[in-house]
């Protein structure tokens, strides 16, 4: 019995120190792939690398880790225009069969989905906001994105009418869709500027307006979108994307 208990003292012992090895690696990993990530995509500050499973020690003995979880608080996306950027919030990426190199300074993910917002204060940007003539004596520009339920955003239309601005602005529902790489909102009525008729072309030309999304971490590319209370909600999903190198 004596034997017996010291064994399994020895293997407790053992066990703990295992433990103990395999969460300072995993610890290692993820600030090594997180200094490398910061490198390649230029990022203001280190992302948040979180490498699931256990025991990690055994994913490294065979080249490739199950499931790795990447954060980035903000990102500036490219938008294909002038250099410009548009401010990525919360982009949260999962990874899936992630094949690294022995110093992680190469690492690809087979898969990869996640999640990422857009605020409206920043999407507002891409609207036409500076007053623009629709029809003769008519000027009108987006002066506000909010969410407008079920979702859908809020559009809000100023409209000056010979001269006199509308007391209040106009206000449309519209429909929030991706294609490719590109944000579109599309009005779902046209806005009605005190009973002055003009054309549709004319109208949507304020209120339709699209965002191009380029450049996202790694090759990820965007999914789909939605609005939500405080902004435009994105999914984005890839293959074989780039963590490091």
């Amino acid at each position: 019995m004596r034997a017996l208990r010291i064994l399994l003292i020895i293997v407790v012992i053992l066990g703990g120190l295992f433990v103990l090895a395999d969460r300072l690696a995993v610890g290692f990993a993820e600030d090594e792939v997180a200094g490398k990530l910061q490198a390649s995509e230029n990022l203001a500050g280190a992302p948040d690398v979180s490498i699931k499973g256990f025991p990690f020690l055994t994913q490294v003995a065979s080249g490739s880790l199950d499931d790795v979880e990447v954060g980035i608080k903000d990102y500036e996306a490219a938008t294909g225009t002038d250099g410009k950027t548009i401010r990525i919030d919360d982009l949260t990426a999962n990874m899936k069969g992630v094949e690294f190199s022995g110093d992680y300074s190469s690492a690809t993910a087979a898969t990869a989905t996640g999640t990422a917002s857009i605020t409206y204060a920043e999407l507002l940007k891409t609207a036409k906001s500076e007053p623009t003539q629709v029809a003769p004596g008519v000027t009108a520009g987006v002066v506000g994105l909010s969410d407008g339920g079920n979702g859908k955003i809020r559009v809000a239309v100023e409209a000056t009418v010979l001269g006199t601005k509308l007391p209040e602005p106009v206000y449309v529902l519209s429909s929030v869709t991706a294609k490719g790489d590109t944000v579109r909102v599309h009005a779902d009525d046209l806005p009605d500027f005190g009973g002055v008729d003009i054309a549709e072309n004319r109208a949507r030309a304020i209120t339709d307006f699209e965002q191009k999304i380029d450049g996202l971490p790694g090759g990820i590319q965007l999914d789909q979108v939605q609005a939500a209370k405080d902004g435009v909600e994105i999914t984005v999903r890839g293959s074989n994307v780039r963590l490091a190198g």
